[in-house]
């Protein structure tokens, strides 16, 4: 990482350098040969002789007044990167400290450790030295909120719909624009940039805790965007040329090599926002999406057009032909090649040649989207419900493609990026400066030993739970509160699935059960015979194909003892005769190719997991027995079993998630079965129903429709004191009303009515028509 940063000083340096010499200290007749040189020595034209002298090379700089806006511009920038540079190394030595002297973790062993395992060790190391001063014990919540404070708020906001990265366009229609430019803007302007909302790494200012003065917080923010969007466009013209040559000397080299690459994919920035969970670090996203990178490659081919096949086909055999010829005659004679224009032809036509087949089909390649669509779900946990059923047609290719898109697609965002940001800063986002207001006073908790976090992090069905998503009866949340497309429970699952020894809050507790307890028993009546009108063997049927009498999934569900009966529970207890299993091992083989890259086949026969006699299966059991999660193993009869039992573990957790994941959307289809409902993919601005609607939390037919930002009155009583948590100008105490909904009102969700019941402590503001006092809720 530090090697990393000391290279992209130097890429700047040159990049400048290197452009402010072509540009200016070249004499390109000479190079093009359209201009004669004298030699006393050789008739030989050199390199050389095509650079200008010094004295003139520099004289021709001084007097480009372009060229010295640019080298102070990017000195200016470059002197930043040095001092952040500095400030790194500083944080860096810390961090070795910290692993050396507080973890006992050596730098040569620290890249055997798994990150359950680091983990681990901070939590002890907190009971012994108390290394956080506020509070005795930390949480593997805890931990995650300190690492992915920021990163909670930007999912948060995206699953709302709060950030403008969505448009429609004429021709073009719905669109996403979502650049790496951009978010860094977004992160300047909330996180950690002058007049920011945050006044430190950790805290959120009181100011924007308050309702009091939102109207006034909305306008300073609103000037705030308007003056970064103003900079952005007056730097746009160095930005963009900055942009055009890293590219081109990034890209150059790699389309000259593998003129495909542009036709291959990538998860795009937005579409790793959109399937995010609430506390998922960076590793273990990546490590989800790419175990779906080959089935979405594959639904993405599914939908070739047979007009542009026949097209590239015909294309490719004119352009072969003529290469072939060209190919030919340089066999026979290589001074071809010194003919003009030749060898650029026939760079040229390998490229049109490469495109072409990117357009071609596999002969072989069978048409199965809705099968396709399933594998990826399995992976990417997350899937507007109007997907479903709609897999073979070109909408929901599209959709899906602002997820998955092009890596050309990537590069000319990137491109246009400094061109569209300060558009979309001054015009769209300084529009919801008061929405932006009223989501970090209303989502924002006070943890203490970790500081203000997203309320969503916190994964609690209670509070933003969304009743279509098997939290019926156990949330109290409003549509305003309610998290989009299941992202609450999705979340707290994947988290209590890979921190075993983590305790959510009661009401999770009973969620997480349930459902583990559902999906166990719909498993035990698929053995039984019946798995056939379940929701978990729905959801999985559609894996089977004739080739392939039993799928991923149902081999896990249906099959004898496998992950089905692998249960990783709360104490991290694991059944070894489960592991043993070939039926588990080659079901974890189809889900994920790592297993392959471990080489399994050459350690295990058959492809088996470890036996429970295994050196690394005992060693688990032994991490077991001592109250340390299994899959925290790193160490064993050698560090290689250490590793692969790790992995193993790891991979029947990602297993174990995918079920749930599925299971989970299976019943909220169900449950959303006949109902008109309005899908979150293409959230509305604003609801535009204003009928009062009473809402019973119990039901369990009738759900609250998702849409961006439906707002109600907001729900307020009176301080409760009980535990670690404090909430800002959000809800009120959970037991002392019953969610209700109210009229439709601005997102902020403030009423002038005083309702019967609702009871607060006036706290002294200045005087306002907006004037609220805010509401301090402590959670347990």
């Amino acid at each position: 990482m530090l090697l990393g940063e000391i290279f992209e000083l130097v890429q700047l340096v040159f990049v400048v350098a290197f452009t402010v010499f072509l540009a200016n200290c070249v004499d390109y007749d000479i190079l093009f040969a359209n201009k004669f040189v004298n030699h006393t020595d050789s008739s030989k034209v050199t390199l050389p002789d095509a650079f200008l002298p010094v004295d003139v090379c520099s004289a021709r700089i001084r007097d480009n007044v372009f060229v010295i806006f640019i080298l102070i511009i990017s000195g200016v920038f470059w002197l930043h990167r040095l001092v952040k540079f500095i400030y790194n190394i500083c944080c860096y030595w810390e961090i070795r400290s910290f692993y050396i002297n507080a973890l006992k973790m050596s730098m040569a062993d620290l890249p055997y450790f798994t990150w359950q395992e680091v983990q681990a060790r901070i939590i002890e190391i907190q009971k012994e030295h108390q290394i956080c001063i506020h509070k005795k014990e930390l949480t593997e919540l805890d931990i995650y909120h300190r690492i992915l404070r920021f990163k909670n708020y930007m999912v948060a906001m995206v699953n709302k719909s709060l950030l403008p990265v969505r448009f429609r366009l004429p021709q073009l229609g719905d669109t996403v624009f979502y650049t790496r430019g951009l978010k860094y803007n977004f992160e300047l302007i909330f996180f950690w940039g002058p007049g920011s909302l945050f006044e430190n790494e950790w805290s959120l200012k009181p100011e924007y805790k308050r309702g009091g003065n939102r109207l006034e917080l909305a306008d300073r923010l609103s000037s705030r965007i308007l003056w970064i969007g103003i900079a952005n466009l007056l730097l746009c013209p160095v930005i963009l040329i900055w942009q055009i040559l890293y590219a081109f000397f990034s890209y150059t080299e790699v389309i000259k090599r593998e003129p495909g690459s542009l036709g291959a994919r990538c998860w795009s920035l937005y579409g790793r926002f959109y399937l995010r969970h609430f506390n998922e670090l960076d590793h273990e996203l990546m490590s989800r999406l790419s175990k779906g990178y080959k089935a979405s490659s594959k639904y993405m081919n599914c939908f070739m057009s047979p007009l542009l096949t026949v097209v590239a086909k015909n294309v490719a055999f004119f352009a072969g032909s003529i290469l072939a010829v060209l190919i030919a005659l340089t066999i026979y004679d290589e001074d071809v090649l010194a003919v003009e224009h030749v060898l650029s032809s026939i760079t040229l036509l390998g490229v049109c040649i490469t495109v072409c087949r990117s357009f071609i089909p596999d002969k072989h390649m069978v048409f199965c989207p809705e099968q396709l669509l399933k594998v990826i779900l399995a992976h990417i946990h997350y899937m507007p419900d109007h997907w479903q059923g709609n897999a073979h047609r070109y909408e929901t290719r599209d959709e899906f493609a602002q997820l998955f898109q092009y890596k050309a697609v990537f590069i000319l965002e990137e491109l246009l990026s400094p061109v569209i940001t300060p558009f979309i800063l001054i015009f769209c986002l300084r529009r919801k400066s008061l929405e932006i207001i009223d989501f970090f006073r209303n989502f924002t908790v006070d943890v203490v030993g970790v500081g203000d976090t997203c309320s969503f992090a916190q994964m609690d069905v209670r509070q933003h739970g969304h009743p279509a998503w098997m939290s019926a009866g156990k949330t109290e949340a409003s549509i305003y509160q309610q998290a989009e497309d299941g992202k609450t429970e999705l979340s707290l699952m994947h988290f209590a699935i890979t921190n075993p020894h983590w305790q959510p809050p009661r009401e999770s507790t009973h969620f997480i059960s349930l459902l583990k307890e559902k999906v166990h028993r719909e498993a035990a009546v698929g053995q039984q015979g019946v798995i056939a009108e379940n929701p978990a063997f729905t959801s999985t049927h559609s894996f089977q194909s004739d080739s392939e009498p039993r799928s991923l999934i149902a081999n896990l569900l249906i099959g004898p003892p496998s992950l089905a009966s692998l249960h990783l529970g709360r104490e991290g207890s694991i059944n070894p005769v489960s592991i043993g299993v070939s039926e588990g091992a080659s079901a974890l083989r189809s889900l994920s190719p790592v297993s392959t890259s471990l080489h399994l086949r050459g350690s295990y026969p058959s492809a088996r997991l470890p036996r429970p006699d295994h050196p690394a299966v005992v060693a688990g059991r032994a991490m077991t027995g001592s109250g340390t999660d299994a899959r925290t193993i790193s160490s064993g009869s050698s560090a290689w079993e250490g590793q692969l039992t790790s992995m193993i573990l790891s991979e029947y957790a990602s297993t174990e998630m995918s079920i749930h994941a599925l299971y989970m959307h299976e019943m909220h289809k169900q449950q959303s079965r006949g109902e008109v409902s309005r899908h979150t993919w293409h959230r509305q601005e604003s609801d535009e129903s204003s009928e009062s609607v009473n809402e019973d939390i119990e039901a369990t037919r009738n759900f609250p429709r998702s849409s961006t930002f439906p707002t109600t009155s907001h729900q307020e009583g009176a301080a409760h004191q009980s535990g670690s948590h404090r909430r800002y100008g959000g809800t009120s105490d959970p037991g002392s009303f019953r969610a209700q909904r109210t009229p439709r009102m601005p997102m902020g969700g403030w009423s002038e009515e005083n309702q019967m019941g609702r009871h607060h402590d006036p706290v002294p503001e200045e005087g306002s028509e907006d004037e609220l006092p805010p509401h301090i809720h402590k959670v347990t």
